[in-house]
């Protein structure tokens, strides 16, 4: 049986020590993607470290994506052909760069990718992220084909959320790293 890799992919500006992904990187072993500019990034640039790393990784992949990771996911997903590596995302607190305040420093990612994902995702929205409207976040959820989840006033799910290791996010994304098991 072939292993699988979990790709984690940070979001503008990375994901800082206390960040559960960060975190789950140092627990679990799981691989960031590293991009080549996490503060000026360019959506082209961060497809092609991606699509590098989906390649790289041995067996199969799941993507434990946040806030601009998301839309990282869509937009690699709808170009990509190695798609089929992947076996689930867990996509949480997606970062809307078509916000007017946010539209300048993510130009490139204007437009969003609203295509269905060819692999089962859950989708984790909160009440009060001050990077993308709840409303947004079911629109996504529904453009992706992913389940949505409500994840309360949770702020952007994210290291000033008090996670700590969260626990609760890790069972979401062990659903796909299960089912491969079963498959195999």
């Amino acid at each position: 049986m072939q292993a699988t890799t979990v790709l984690v992919l940070p979001g503008w500006q990375n994901s800082g020590p206390d960040h559960w992904q960060s975190r789950w990187e140092a627990l679990h072993g799981f691989v960031r993607v590293q991009q080549h500019d996490w503060m000026q990034p360019l959506r082209g640039d961060w497809m092609a470290q991606l699509e590098e790393a989906v390649l790289a990784a041995p067996g199969t992949v799941v993507l434990a994506a946040h806030s601009l990771g998301c839309m990282l996911t869509a937009a690699w997903a709808s170009h990509s052909r190695n798609t089929h590596r992947v076996v689930g995302a867990l996509l949480v607190a997606p970062g809307d760069p078509e916000r007017e305040e946010l539209r300048a420093a993510l130009k490139s990612w204007s437009p969003i990718v609203l295509q269905r994902l060819p692999f089962p995702s859950t989708l984790l929205g909160s009440h009060d992220d001050p990077y993308c409207t709840f409303d947004r976040a079911q629109h996504f959820a529904q453009a992706w084909g992913s389940e949505f989840v409500d994840y309360g006033h949770r702020g952007h799910i994210n290291a000033e959320s008090d996670l700590g290791d969260w626990p609760e996010g890790l069972r979401l994304l062990d659903q796909w790293m299960m089912m491969k098991k079963e498959n195999t």
